[in-house]
């Protein structure tokens, strides 16, 4: 028999917000161990949730770009479970009434771009942090993180494969960053997921038993942990056995899952409404005022890229990665007005040195106007193209600006008809032997020449107008003789 893979991803978004979700404690990634805590992050009586009004914004904006009707009326839940790390013994989450529903992302999948469902986007607070010692045999609680604001993404069971939902949370993560409301930083949890899988014969409608993985925090071992599982799964149906509905973790070192609990339902949980915060009304003016804030979304850009600017997937795909490399690139092309170029310099020559200096772009030395008026001056042939890596490399270690540099250096290129010409008779006199047999038909010495030529001038001369002199030249000599 063959099996169909049904994957749900709840992929759990930190958000970039100065403070916490209901309280004004610090929700800054890396102070000390209990440093930003106050009596509401210790679940202590008396203490009161006040919400913090940014997190809605990021909530909206996420759903409005990715297409989710915005639920006007919506409220807070408690979500019960015991664990160190939550003080109070419940998480403040939402449950049947969430900000965001029935919402859509088009994931592009190798040449082809799927849609994805998205159920629901739901605002809640973080967990503390659970510090295992195995030398001491102890374990330790740093509650920093908790009431740190989080977006829940729940997806539908829409994804097929390992490598769909890998895409899927590149989108994801590709959106948030885009839209500044999280930094989307794996490495420190800004961006971790829960992922639901289950296997069904192909063709039918009923879903099988789904297990839970969960905490994966790097799009390498969302894969790693889906492919496992699924081999797992499909294992043991082949052999006539039952999957049994469990939570799991997965081992990044063995590349295997293994169980940590038996599955929870949302009645294990204890759901109810949190009494000590009042409905959320949204008003569709907010809604509105927020959605006239929001940058140009990824997908628009790319279209307007290929279309308007004429680039190709490829090159929009790469500038389309990050919001910040795509907003240098209009300014470059602004000045230059040549795309393709302005793109290959952005690209290649700046992604390389940032690459090799460890920088981000909106680090970089050199200024986006700067870059396009080096481009502008390459496209112009005020100077050569070798000339501009030159100088290209001089403003990326002084940051001056490229004419500065030009000035300075004395770089410019000769594009005059006799000023080159009369380079090419020097050349021709000091190469006698070679310009005989160049004469006599050997056109393979025109690249010699076209070297000689460019010695002569200290690389300053126009590379296309020296070939198509010298050839011109050549004939001369060859029609006389």
């Amino acid at each position: 028999m063959e099996y169909e893979t049904v994957i749900g991803l709840e992929v759990h978004v930190q958000l970039a917000t100065h403070s916490k979700i209901f309280c004004g404690s610090s929700a800054a990634f890396g102070a000390e161990p209990n440093e930003n805590v106050d009596p509401l992050t210790f679940g202590l009586p008396g203490s009161l949730p006040v919400l913090n009004w940014s997190v809605v914004e990021f909530a909206i904006m996420l759903g409005l770009a990715m297409n989710c009707e915005i639920r006007k009326f919506n409220r807070f839940a408690r979500k019960h479970y015991f664990y160190p790390d939550l003080p109070k013994g419940y998480q403040i989450s939402q449950f049947e009434e969430p900000i965001c529903e029935r919402g859509s992302l088009r994931v592009p999948i190798e040449d082809a771009v799927r849609t994805i469902g998205i159920k629901r986007i739901h605002m809640e607070e973080d967990a503390g942090k659970n510090i295992h010692d195995s030398r001491t045999q102890s374990s330790l609680v740093d509650l920093n993180r908790a009431g740190v604001p989080l977006l829940e993404v729940v997806s539908e069971p829409d994804i097929r494969s390992p490598a769909e939902a890998g895409a899927y949370m590149r989108t994801v993560r590709q959106l948030v960053r885009w839209l500044g409301i999280s930094d989307g930083n794996m490495e420190e949890g800004s961006l971790r997921c829960d992922a639901n899988i289950s296997l069904r014969p192909s063709g039918s409608l009923k879903f099988g038993t789904r297990t839970e993985i969960k905490n994966l925090n790097s799009f390498k071992f969302v894969e790693q942990a889906l492919e496992y599982e699924i081999a797992r799964q499909m294992s043991l149906l082949k052999s006539g056995k039952e999957v049994i509905q469990q939570t799991l973790t997965f081992d990044s070192a063995t590349g295997a899952t293994s169980p940590l609990r038996s599955k929870e339902e949302s009645s294990d949980y204890r759901y109810f409404p949190d009494p000590d915060l009042p409905p959320l009304v949204i008003e569709e003016r907010s809604i509105h005022e927020i959605q006239e804030k929001m940058p140009k979304l990824p997908e628009a850009w790319y279209k307007e890229l290929v279309e308007v600017y004429g680039l190709s997937a490829y090159d929009a795909a790469v500038l389309t990665a990050e919001r910040s490399f795509v907003e240098y690139f209009r300014e470059v092309f602004e000045i230059s007005s040549n795309a393709k170029l302005a793109c290959n310099w952005v690209t290649s020559e700046l992604f390389g040195l940032l690459k090799k200096a460890g920088l981000e772009i909106h680090k970089s030395p050199i200024k986006p106007r700067d870059l396009g008026t080096l481009v502008k001056l390459i496209d112009s042939e005020a100077i050569s193209g070798k000339m501009g890596k030159l100088v290209f490399e001089e403003m990326f270690a002084s940051g001056e600006a490229p004419q500065t540099i030009i000035d300075r250096k004395g770089l410019k290129q000769i594009t005059g008809e006799d000023q080159i010409v009369a380079i090419i008779k020097q050349a021709f006199e000091k190469n006698p032997g070679q310009l005989a047999e160049y004469v006599g038909g050997n056109d393979r010495l025109h690249p010699f020449f076209v070297g000689q030529v460019m010695k002569l001038s200290s690389g300053t001369a126009n590379p296309k107008r020296v070939n198509d002199l010298i050839t011109r030249e050549i004939n001369k000599l060859r029609g006389a003789a």
